[in-house]
């Protein structure tokens, strides 16, 4: 039981008589739903989720929960007629931000929406790799004929997830589903999901997913025209009809508020309708047999696994971006009508616009004056009388309406407006604008985010350099005419996965004047623990050609190191069950926890929990194995005492494991360990199981994690940093004053570590993450933003890309619609490939370059405008000595009088650019005959359909002109307008027109290597 149910029991006959009147007056103000619809045609709710209404008549909890940023946490229930109390919302995060914290299922079963936790190939960015909250009032409408309700604002890297669910549809049970979406708030990014998922956060094969899927994603299929489209999501592939390409039944949506309907199972059929939430009836788009039955077996029968997913991919891809009101899924496939009817309900329910919305601003300068529009539109079917619009800035800041901002009435569907002069005051503030509409018998507020700031921007960040991945600095500039003291100004680092931490803290007495640079630099160590003053030993984040003997300067302390021992290690983090969790919860002392990895940990030595969170220091008694979470190799009966695992490693006699979820899943205790996989000798239980269990079904376990003493003086969590900080480093002599995480190490010897450049004037000990974060500058309190930036990987058709780490300063620093707003770093990314893309944009020969604002300073308040990044790409087939064009993998910011610089190291060239044509340079992976239009290729980087290219060399060159360039699982191929008027055979060269130069190559340059303009300016003007 647990506070927000109304259902519960009373020993006292009294009492209970009296709670039963008022439930059955709390369920009288619940019309009927969605789920009444289905249960009365025998196909009954298994999942209901709703942030703005009531599904079914006879649930009678709360909608959603919201979680305030200081951890305060509110049920929001319904106010009469079903419809969300907004009104309760309001007050609760009025003057600070909320996010979604839990969506409560309605149909019964305990189904809620959480917070998603990694997928272990596409992790999310918030702490601990699970995906992040949304913002809990982005997506503001009307509901019910003008009552507020707040939807669900999904960004990339968002997401929900219950993978623990019960009683969903499995393997190719019959099911429906329905979702109600924002259609104008979308992107091509995967993949924005409601429905039925794999238990573990992986793509487990085709056909063990169904779902609405919205979006603009031609990944796999599509519908007509340019999107977005309702589609499914079957896993590995989202179809519109029988083929993973184009069906023109499904048309471009146009509407407002999207009704999405998927309904299949049981048999070869499925279909697909959708609808105008606000009018009309469901148009059926597809009604037919599985994608590709007629030739295999990937989509039937189906394999579905009976987990619950919004707004993410099975394998918990979440690169999209939408915004979900509400959803269903049901138990059998419904029958004739039955979609129609709840379409009909939905229609009813008068989903509208927000009445009460304002136009965004803005960083604000000291005393600088801005204005913002205030526009209501009345939603309700009468008119409206005495509205009046008012505004009420922060302490400090000052609002005069420049009109009239009273009206007598306002009809049904009218709207009125009004601008307000907002001035900032004279020093640095953040705070809260709030806008109010109140009329005869009713109110409305919006918020948003406004702050003074002094123009000292982030203006260039570096974060690898070609042999160096700890080539590192932040240049900050004072873009205004002025000297600003920015003494103990904060610059905060949250690295993807990770928690914020304070990476470097400005010295007393340090001003930046006008029109200057600031640089701080990565130094070639830090500490990975804080120490306290009379500390002689130090946990270094690396110890690099570090020897006894050597100077040691901590922090400007110089020291004598009298002993190295070993560094810090990447942290792990406390064991996250995937399948059933996903936390795991560890009270104040704690003297154990279970691990992803329990690598580089060692009895003796120092561990770290929770860096960046309630952080704590601790010794290690002893190190057992770390956690477990694989699946059964081979399905199982009732009874058996043996079951065969994938992997069992780290399995221990007298581990409890978690086998299944839902209501399928049970605990065993491990009585002896064998072999893996589905012919090893498995693992022996002390007591018979008690359900079955199919080959695949996750399995859990805990392992005998890291001890260490003293206990924790903090509960924690999955998902909480762990560190090994290593043996550490002896000093000659105590400190003698106290250092904090990250604080800088310095010493000679460290070839090729840290910042290599000009002298900084600060440097800070922790590193940068490439693959994506942000970067804060705070004023001293940590209260106030001056400015951020919010960095990653490019967002990209039917990826995971583009993932947003702080989405509360993403939405500072610009407009997150659609695919979101960030800068953009070379060497970011997502996914299996992350870690391979970050070595490369740091192995030896790879680009020098930056992030930085061009001109320096200039900031609009636009993360995917303001950063720029140097020109370079790469010779994909390489160069000969004596050419004067370059075939190059992209053209993008290059520009003809540009000098570039061809290669890397001894062998580079300057030369400079006479005319810039088209990108793409390979080589035909198969030959091609005579009349033929598709050519098989290597890759297909940088062409695109109606480029002119050409083809081969010597006599059998010729031309062509590209009709479609296509990749995926039929390979790259590229297919030309008109048939082939030679053959060529396997390994002949395609090209664009590349780039031509003004001179010949004076040498020859292998295939990869880097054409580049420009270079890193640290401390000095920008260059882009």
């Amino acid at each position: 039981m647990t506070p927000r149910r109304i259902l519960f029991t009373v020993a006292l006959a009294g009492a209970a008589s009296t709670l039963a009147a008022l439930v059955t007056a709390a369920q009288q103000t619940r019309p009927q739903g969605p789920c009444d619809i289905y249960a009365a045609a025998g196909t009954p709710c298994v999942t209901a989720h709703s942030t703005v209404r009531s599904l079914s008549s006879r649930y009678g909890g709360s909608l959603y929960q919201v979680k305030r940023a200081d951890g305060r946490l509110l049920d929001i229930g319904v106010i009469a007629g079903g419809f969300a109390d907004a009104a309760a919302q309001d007050r609760f995060c009025a003057g600070t931000l909320c996010y979604i914290n839990r969506i409560y299922d309605q149909s019964g079963k305990g189904n809620d929406l959480m917070q998603a936790p990694p997928g272990p190939l596409y992790p999310g960015p918030d702490k601990g790799a699970f995906d992040t909250q949304p913002i809990a009032d982005m997506a503001p409408i009307t509901i019910g004929g003008g009552h507020k309700a707040y939807g669900v604002y999904i960004m990339p890297g968002m997401g929900f997830r219950n993978n623990n669910a019960r009683d969903l549809p499995i393997d190719d049970e019959p099911a429906g589903v329905h979702a109600v979406v924002d259609g104008a708030h979308y992107s091509n990014g995967c993949c924005f999901n409601y429905g039925n998922a794999s238990t573990n956060g992986l793509a487990v094969g085709t056909g063990t997913m169904e779902s609405v899927y919205f979006g603009t994603s031609t990944g796999w299929g599509s519908g007509s025209g340019t999107g977005p489209w309702i589609m499914s999501d079957m896993e590995a592939g989202l179809f519109s009809g029988y083929n993973a390409r184009v069906n023109e039944a499904n048309p471009t949506i146009t509407w407002r508020f999207v009704t999405g309907v998927f309904a299949g199972g049981g048999r070869n059929f499925w279909e697909l309708k959708g609808g105008n939430a606000q009018e009309g009836v469901l148009q059926t788009f597809y009604a037919g047999v599985r994608p590709g039955s007629k030739e295999n077996g990937a989509y039937y029968p189906m394999r579905k696994k009976g987990a619950i997913q919004m707004g993410n991919g099975g394998d918990n891809g979440n690169g999209s971006a939408g915004t979900f009101y509400e959803g269903v899924m049901t138990a059998g496939h419904p029958g004739e009508g039955v979609a129609d009817k709840v379409q009909a309900n939905i229609v009813a329910a008068k989903y509208d616009v927000a009445p009460l919305t304002q136009t965004r601003l803005t960083s604000f300068t000291p005393n600088a004056v801005k204005d913002v529009t205030a526009s209501f539109v009345n939603t309700t079917a009468a008119a409206l009388q005495n509205v009046r619009l008012t505004a009420a800035p922060p302490a400090g800041w000052t609002a005069r309406a420049s009109a009239s901002a009273t009206f007598a009435s306002v009809p049904p569907g009218a709207s009125v407006r009004t601008t307000f002069q907002i001035t900032a005051p004279a020093r640095a503030s953040m705070g809260f604008l709030t806008l109010r509409a109140t009329w005869n018998g009713g109110a409305d507020v919006s918020e948003q985010r406004v702050r003074s700031v002094e123009p000292i921007k982030v203006n260039e960040v570096r974060f690898a350099s070609g042999g160096n991945a700890t080539d590192q600095f932040i240049e900050l500039y004072n873009a205004g005419p002025n000297p600003v003291d920015t003494s103990g100004w904060r610059l905060i680092n949250t690295r993807t996965w990770s928690a914020p931490v304070t990476l470097a803290v400005i010295p007393a007495g340090t001003t930046i004047a006008p029109r200057s640079h600031w640089l701080l630099a990565l130094a070639n160590s830090g500490l990975a623990a804080g120490v306290a003053a009379g500390a002689t030993t130090v946990n270094l984040r690396s110890t690099a050609g570090l020897v006894p003997g050597a100077e040691l300067v901590v922090g400007g302390e110089s020291r004598t190191v009298k002993n190295v021992g070993t560094a810090a290690t990447e942290a792990t983090k406390v064991f996250i069950n995937v399948s059933t969790g996903p936390w795991l919860d560890f009270p104040a002392g704690t003297t154990n926890l279970p691990v992803h990895s329990a690598d580089g940990f060692a009895a003796g030595e120092k561990i770290s929990i929770d860096l960046g969170g309630a952080t704590e220091i601790a010794t290690v008694s002893s190190v057992g194995k770390a956690a477990t979470q694989t699946t059964l190799a081979a399905s199982t009966t009732p009874g058996a005492t043996n079951i065969k695992l994938t992997a069992l490693a780290n399995v221990s006699t007298g581990d409890t494991l978690t086998i299944g979820t839902g209501q399928r899943m049970e605990r065993a205790v491990v009585a002896s360990v064998g072999t893996a996989g589905p012919q090893g000798t498995g693992v022996t239980l002390t007591a018979p199981l008690k359900v079955p269990h199919a080959s695949g079904v996750d399995v859990w376990g805990r392992g005998t994690g890291i001890s260490f003493t003293p206990a924790t003086r903090f509960a924690h969590r999955s998902g909480d940093a762990v560190q090994a900080l290593g043996g550490g480093v002896a000093l000659d002599r105590p400190l003698t004053r106290a250092h904090a995480y990250g604080t800088p190490v310095r010493y000679r010897g460290a070839a090729n570590e840290g910042y290599q450049g000009p002298a900084p004037h600060a440097w800070f000990g922790s590193t940068l993450l490439i693959t994506g974060g942000a970067i804060a500058l705070t004023d001293a309190s940590g209260a106030v933003v001056m400015d951020a930036i919010v960095y990653g990987s490019q967002q990209s058709n039917s990826s995971a890309n583009g993932y947003i780490t702080r989405p509360d300063l993403a939405t500072l620093e610009g407009v997150q619609h659609h695919g979101g707003c960030m800068a953009i770093v070379p060497g970011a990314g997502s996914g299996p490939a992350t870690a391979n893309i970050a070595a490369a944009a740091a192995a030896p020969g790879a680009s020098n370059r930056s992030i930085g604002r061009f001109p320096d300073g200039r900031d609009d308040d636009s993360l995917c405008s303001d950063f720029r990044v140097q020109p370079a790409t790469t010779l994909p087939e390489g160069a000969d000595a004596g050419t004067a064009t370059l075939n190059v993998a992209a053209v993008v910011g290059f520009a003809p009088g540009q000098t570039v610089i061809v290669g890397s190291g001894p062998s580079s060239e300057t030369v400079v650019i006479a005319s810039v044509g088209t990108a793409g340079s390979t080589r035909t992976s198969a030959a091609t005959q005579v009349g033929a239009t598709v050519i098989p290729v290597a890759a297909t980087a940088g062409f695109v359909v109606g480029q002119s290219i050409t083809i081969d060399t010597g006599a059998n060159q010729e031309t062509a002109t590209i009709a479609q360039v296509q990749g995926g699982r039929g390979g790259a191929r590229i297919t030309v307008s008109m048939p082939l008027t030679a053959a060529h055979a396997a390994g002949a060269r395609l090209a664009g027109s590349g780039i031509t130069l003004t001179r010949a190559l004076a040498a020859a340059h292998p295939r990869g290597a880097v054409v580049a303009a420009e270079l890193p300016t640290p401390g000095a003007a920008n260059r882009y």
